[in-house]
């Protein structure tokens, strides 16, 4: 049996009776159906009831309907919600398009945007290499893809690719300090592939193809 891992967290929201042992018994329950509790908060506190949150890690998604069922078997213990942390992680996606230069006001605006931007794009329709110094070419790459070879998933397409592609460019981020956007291609065709990449080149200093099936 595979150990628990944070991959198959989850967070339960739990009513249960207000007295000495409880947190004891639901940690204990949790515990010997398999589940490796990583954290046990009391969010709400009533005469009778209170309300806690046990996190904690799983196998899968089988595992932790048993460690939910686990907890509920308890005398007068509720489980309100089972929150999978992986799949909170990922509501609206893992990046952001965030500005670089502060937009405080008119004069502000007026240099990122109209009318002044007009005179950076003349430089660089003059001398396209100044794309590289005025631009985020020269600092962001592209992750590109079709979905068909994605982690151990196989051919998933390019929607079900685009969480391992935003993750991806996340680690750029993170540990090279490079923007990365993901760009999933609905194509398997190879040289409309190459097309298209060869097409938004002018946008990024450089293209990581990744999990495109040989």
């Amino acid at each position: 049996m595979a150990n628990p891992g944070p991959g198959n967290s989850i967070t339960l929201r739990i009513d249960a009776p207000s007295k000495f042992s409880v947190t004891s018994e639901l940690a204990a329950a949790a515990a010997e159906a398999g589940a490796a509790i990583t954290a046990l908060d009391v969010v709400e506190s009533h005469p009778t009831t209170i309300v806690v949150d046990l996190t904690c890690n799983t196998t899968d998604e089988e595992h932790a309907d048993r460690v939910a069922a686990a907890v509920e078997a308890l005398e007068g213990v509720t489980v309100r919600a089972v929150s999978d942390r992986t799949f909170l992680m990922h509501l609206g996606g893992k990046l952001e398009v965030v500005p670089s230069v502060p937009l405080r006001n008119r004069d502000d605006l007026s240099r990122a945007y109209t009318p002044g931007v007009a005179r950076v794009c003349l430089a660089i329709a003059e001398d396209k290499s100044k794309a590289r110094k005025l631009t985020v070419k020269r600092n962001t790459i592209a992750v590109v893809t079709d979905g068909t070879a994605v982690l151990g998933l196989g051919d998933i397409g390019p929607e079900a690719a685009l969480p391992v592609m935003e993750g991806k460019a996340a680690l750029f981020k993170q540990f090279a300090n490079v923007d990365a956007w993901p760009v999933c291609l609905d194509t398997k065709d190879t040289e409309e592939i190459i097309k298209i990449v060869k097409a938004i080149a002018p946008v990024y200093g450089g293209v990581n193809l990744e999990d495109i099936a040989a």
